[in-house]
Order: structure tokens, then sequence, then C-alpha cells
């Protein structure tokens, strides 16, 4: 889709930028020129408020990680699309995942007419405005699109990374200009190491008068009682009226690993959490029906359900055995490629 025509698309559907909002005292103002974008509704499907952008996206969101591995590549165009046909409107990916195949395969997936219907979001590794542009031109080539609805920064998982990311020279520039220049129309970020490191991102930004329109972390049955993003990070980033994207509901497969929770609890605890989008692997049909059937037997937990579910799983995750993304490097991309970082 190009530019001017996803532009002309945001204007005719009449809809002004997100008002400014106070929260609790602090402000939080939607990213500056940054219109929201109607797109088709299925009722199947739950949709709900990206922070204060004014957007609506489905619950649901499809993790690009899992959108490379099938052999076929038309395994996981056919995927994609009968997610989005299915009322899927965000698409989450990664410059690094598959080395691009992902990026490839969801661009080429979002051909004839797709590309309208989705808020399509990808994350840049790079802590340089050099890397980051570089980075940038490739996944706008790979995702055959001119405008990126939200770029995320990748992996913040190490104490100075965010120092990295403000500093003069830093990716922060490169994202900035790149929305302003209209190829990205929100900011935000991710990382699933350590809340401490989430909430110093926010700390940063803060101090740098900055605004983040997204933030992407673990939210699952073991989190609350492990290096907990859902108790320490989640109520600042909704006091900030950020929108939260929760990942790692099944801990890649670990969690379920555990024997303390089956898939449709699990799933079923992500949506009750007030996240904008649960972004959860697709990697199969099988996997896509498990997601939507999810959707459409969600009632939230009752409080007494939720108690019910964390004191089953908290023994098996007193340790983060089952959350290898937070103790160990198996999940840590720019640990095991550092030249990404730039």
């Amino acid at each position: 889709m190009q530019r001017r025509d996803f532009l002309r698309s945001a204007t005719a559907a009449g809809i002004a930028a997100a008002t400014t909002k106070a929260l609790s005292g602090t402000l939080a103002p939607p990213s500056p020129n940054a219109s929201p974008v109607v797109r088709p509704q299925s009722p199947e499907m739950i949709y709900r408020d990206l922070g204060t952008t004014g957007e609506k996206v489905s619950a649901i969101g499809m993790g690009g990680a899992h959108l490379g591995k099938q052999d076929d590549p038309a395994e996981s165009i056919k995927l994609i699309r009968s997610g989005i046909d299915h009322g899927i409107t965000f698409l989450d990916n990664c410059w690094d995942y598959h080395d691009g195949k992902s990026e490839v395969r969801m661009g080429q997936a979002l051909r004839d007419g797709y590309r309208q219907k989705v808020f399509l979001m990808t994350k840049m590794d790079g802590h340089t405005k050099t890397a980051y542009n570089k980075q940038l031109e490739e996944s706008l080539r790979r995702l055959q699109t001119d405008v990126i609805d939200l770029v995320q920064f990748h992996e913040v998982i190490r104490m100075d990374d965010p120092d990295r990311i403000f500093a003069p020279g830093g990716s922060l520039e490169a994202a900035v200009a790149a929305r302003q220049a209209g190829k990205i129309r929100y900011i935000g970020f991710t990382g699933h190491k350590d809340p401490a490191i989430h909430l110093r991102m926010l700390e940063t930004a803060q101090k740098h008068n900055f605004h983040f329109d997204t933030v992407q972390m673990p939210i699952n049955v073991m989190d609350a009682h492990f290096r907990s993003f859902t108790k320490a990070v989640m109520p600042v980033a909704i006091q900030q009226g950020i929108g939260v994207l929760a990942m790692k509901t099944f801990g890649d497969h670990y969690i379920l690993q555990s024997n303390t929770v089956k898939p449709m609890e699990a799933l079923h605890y992500g949506l009750s959490q007030p996240v904008s989008v649960l972004i959860t692997g697709i990697d199969s049909p099988k996997i896509l029906d498990q997601a939507l059937e999810a959707v459409r037997t969600f009632k939230p937990l009752t409080p007494t359900e939720t108690a019910s579910l964390l004191a089953r799983t908290k023994a098996a995750a007193s340790e983060g055995k089952f959350e290898r993304f937070k103790t160990s490097i198996e999940f840590d991309g720019t640990v095991k490629n550092p030249e990404w970082l730039g």
C-alpha cells in the first residue's frame, strides 16, 4: 500500500487525533500527526483501545516469530490472511525474525488489499540512528509498505539500553524523524528480561519529555510470582496512557510444559488483564483456531478464578524456571548478535 493512499484513507475516515488526556496528573498525548484509522471489524473478534492513540485493534495479535517457521511460504501467507479474515487486525513482527523471512512473508500476505485491513507493527534492534534507519528501510521493503503503523525498540533487556536509545545520535532520534517523515505512525518498546529495565525506560522517556505509545511485556499466569511485569510495569503504563501489549502467554512452550495450566486458561487470563492486545504465537491453523476460540468463549476471570489460577502456578513459577526469557539468554537475539545494536 502506498503511503499517500494510506494517509488519504485515514483522512477520509474523518477521525481526529486522540485528545490529550490527563491521567493522574500526567499528560499522555498521542503521537503527533497520527490520526486513527478505521479498519473492518468482525463479530468474531474483540476490539480494544490502543492506549491513548485513538486506534481500535483486535484483542488477539498474531506473533511474527511464529510466521516464518512454515516450510512453505504459501502456508505462512494463508495463515496470516486467515487470521485477518477472522477479524485479527494487529500483526506483530520484527526486523530480525528468521533473518527477515517473517517480514517478507507478511509483506506478501498483505498484498491484494489486506494491508488496509490491519494495524501493522514491527520492531528494530538498532540503538544508533544509523543502525535503526538501515533496519527500518529493510523492514519497509520486506513488508511492501511505505508506512508502518507502530515500530518498537526491540529487546530493551539491559539497564543501559535506555541510555543508548535516548543518547544523541541514538535510535530515538531516527524513530522521531521517521515518524515526522510519515514512515511510521507510533513508537513503542519491548523487553522480556526484568521489569526494572522497563521502568527505567519509562523514567528515561519522562526525563526527555517523550511519550511512548505502546509497551510490550510478558504477561502470563506465572509472571505475577517472579519479576512481575504485571505488578510493576503495567500499572505505570496504564497511568501514563500507554497501550500495553501482552506477550509470552505460553512462555514459548515452557509454561504449558509445567502442567499447571491449560492453553485456554492461559489465554483467558491474558485477555482478562487490562491490556490492549494479547500477542500470541500462531504457527498453524490449529493454533489459530485455539486463539479464536479463546475470544469466542471469553468472559473476564473473576477475582476468585484469578486467585485460584495464580495459586496453582505459584510453586512452579517461584524461580522463573518456566519463564526462561527472564532467566536465560535463550530468547535474547541481540545478546547473540550484538552487531544488530549498531
